[in-house]
């Protein structure tokens, strides 16, 4: 896949004139010094987006597919003149799926009087260290990836809480997730699975919320384990789960470690499928694993965007770019994530003396945005989680994911 940095085109807007008229008397106004007689130019103030999310090492492939679609969002709103006055900037930064690297991203972001919304991150770890630096500066954050309940509902399921309410999100949670590959495992026969995670906030919620669910369904969790995600051997868990007699291995984590660990499995004799969810829902997951990958299964948030007439014209327009890379497995909640700010930003700025004024309006504004997105409705329910509550279950067929099953969860 070629990899050549993107290269972002800013918009122009035209610049207003500004028409003097005499008042008492007959003759001109005065032109205001360094003006033409009669008029006076009107420049548009910038308000800024920030992106964060991993655009370079093993996750890039998704992080590079999320900035494409919001900057998408952010160049459509130029050319319309969505908000008159001002021009709206994209600010990507690379947050290397490291919670301290996505924290300087956020405080830099903060410290930009221009900057009124952020779209990011990818990862839910990550995101439990930038929220709270957002959250302070007043700053609305919209993801399009993040899935660990947690985030919007506190650590008590039992009495949810919303711990910040600058956060918001486009993707549903594993709360969903994990229910639906349980229920779909468990309705096709399988009564006996493996857990493995990688000891990362997103891998271990989903396989919280998956064994849950399963063994509540009645099945059987016949083995837990952990792995490292930096390492690159995992026989000896290989080993223990495959002495254990599980029909699937279900693998909290993303694509990077998944996709050995499914190569590893059937090297090792261990030849069931590995499920996860929508950390390993990539094409690069089918390369990390060979061959033997055919079978395994992933969820994933939202309905595929070829089924969705909403998403038609995204997918257009994201075509139509030439991006070097494809909007991947988050690009249409990228996109609705951007679009959500923008909307805010329609309320809110147009009567803005500036950008850093109006953030606490914009978060506000927020809550009351609703349209019809590229991953289906876009409504934030009183924790700021996306009301769209669907999952698909994807299957790898001959090298390549292929829809298994679309769940709209109530």
């Amino acid at each position: 896949m070629n990899k050549t940095a993107l290269k972002l085109a800013s918009a122009a807007l035209v610049v207003a004139s500004l028409t003097l008229a005499g008042c008492g008397s007959r003759e001109p106004a005065p032109a205001p010094s360094g003006s033409e007689t009669g008029s006076a130019p009107a420049e548009n103030k910038v308000a800024k987006i920030g992106f964060i999310a991993p655009l370079s090492g093993g996750l890039s492939a998704l992080g590079t597919g999320m900035r494409n679609s919001a900057q998408l969002a952010v160049d459509q709103a130029n050319e319309s003149g969505a908000i008159p006055g001002w021009t709206l900037e994209l600010v990507p930064m690379d947050d290397e799926a490291k919670p301290d690297v996505g924290a300087n991203a956020a405080t830099s972001l903060a410290a930009d009087d221009a900057v009124v919304g952020v779209v990011g991150t990818l990862n839910s770890g990550v995101a439990q260290s930038v929220i709270p630096i957002l959250d302070t500066a007043h700053i609305v954050q919209i993801s399009p990836a993040n899935t660990n309940p947690t985030l919007t509902q506190g650590a008590d399921p039992a009495n949810p809480s919303r711990p910040n309410a600058n956060y918001f999100r486009t993707a549903t949670t594993d709360a969903v997730q994990g229910p639906v590959a349980a229920k779909y495992l468990l309705d096709s026969g399988i009564k006996k699975v493996a857990t493995v995670h990688n000891k990362g906030t997103y891998g271990q919620g989903l396989v919280a919320a998956f064994t849950t669910a399963y063994t509540d369904g009645g099945g059987e969790v016949v083995a837990a384990e952990s792995i490292d995600a930096d390492a690159s051997d995992y026989t000896s868990v290989v080993t223990k789960i495959k002495a254990a007699g599980p029909e699937v291995v279900y693998f909290g984590g993303e694509y990077p470690s998944g996709g050995p660990l499914s190569n590893q499995m059937k090297a090792n004799g261990l030849n069931v499928p590995l499920m996860g969810g929508d950390g390993i829902y990539d094409p690069t997951f089918i390369e990390l694993a060979g061959s033997g990958s055919n079978g395994d299964l992933a969820t994933s948030v939202g309905a595929p965007p070829s089924d969705l007439p909403s998403a038609a014209d995204f997918i257009s327009a994201y075509e139509a770019k030439g991006f070097a890379e494809p909007y991947a497995a988050y690009g249409p909640m990228s996109y609705d994530a951007a679009n959500a700010i923008i909307e805010a930003l329609k309320v809110v700025l147009p009567t803005a003396t500036d950008a850093k004024s109006a953030r606490e309006a914009i978060v506000e504004a927020t809550n009351s945005v609703s349209f019809d997105g590229a991953s289906g409705k876009v409504e934030f329910d009183e924790f700021g989680d996306t009301i769209t509550r669907t999952i698909t279950v994807y299957k790898v067929v001959d090298g390549a994911w292929a829809t298994e099953q679309v769940v709209n969860f109530e």
